[in-house]
């Protein structure tokens, strides 16, 4: 099996383009680095469903997310967050008991809570993309190189406590700072792809392509 460099970070796939290590080279996991991971979003119902999954990814590995991604789809209404903001306590229950989601009661509230205050941000803002965006952070404060040592200080930034902070604030949960980072990370709010890894080129390409909402 191959092994991850220690100083870049990086993992050389069968097809032998250097990627990121953390899909450990596991076929779904690797087209989710390829395809979704840091690629911006500016749709609501995916930014909302990013954001609640990776309230429940928290103390688990994003793998069993990723691996149960549909059956969240399934249980909370493809994340529309219209209808998830209606979902009753029968709805409570039959998501507790739903196998093919991580059946946490705090975070099935969560998850109905969060979606109702996303409709107030909608209110608010004119879509969840556009209060979310505003919180990019400014190139200046980004780091220069991108290597394994660097990324692991990136658990929580200053951007990610500012907006963890204002979602609290808004009434939100299961938002803590390293959830709201790794919810960046995962909309393109940030590219972490590593330096040298195949898909940071083309991330930074799409980002520089796409118009930020307002």
């Amino acid at each position: 099996m191959a092994e991850r460099d220690e100083i870049t970070g990086l993992l050389t796939g069968e097809d032998g383009f250097d990627r990121c290590w953390w899909h450990g080279n596991l076929e779904d996991y690797q087209r989710y680095h390829d395809q979704e991971w840091g690629q911006p979003v500016d749709n609501d119902i995916r930014l909302f469903e990013k954001i609640c999954l990776e309230g429940f990814q928290s103390g688990l590995s994003w793998l069993t997310i990723l691996r149960k991604r549909e059956g969240f789809r399934n249980a909370f209404a493809g994340f529309d967050f219209e209808k998830v903001a209606r979902f009753t306590d029968e709805d409570v229950e039959r998501c507790v008991a739903d196998a093919a989601i991580v059946r946490h009661r705090g975070k099935i509230r969560s998850t109905i809570n969060n979606a109702q205050r996303a409709i107030e941000l909608r209110e608010e803002f004119g879509t969840l993309a556009a209060y979310f965006w505003r919180f990019e952070p400014r190139p200046e404060n980004r780091p220069q190189k991108l290597d394994l040592a660097v990324a692991r200080t990136l658990g929580s930034t200053p951007e990610s406590t500012a907006l963890s902070k204002d979602l609290k604030k808004r009434g939100w949960s299961f938002v803590g700072p390293t959830t709201v980072y790794a919810f960046m990370q995962s909309m393109g709010m940030v590219n972490d792809h590593l330096d040298g890894c195949c898909c940071r080129a083309q991330v930074e390409a799409a980002r520089a392509a796409f118009k930020r909402p307002v």
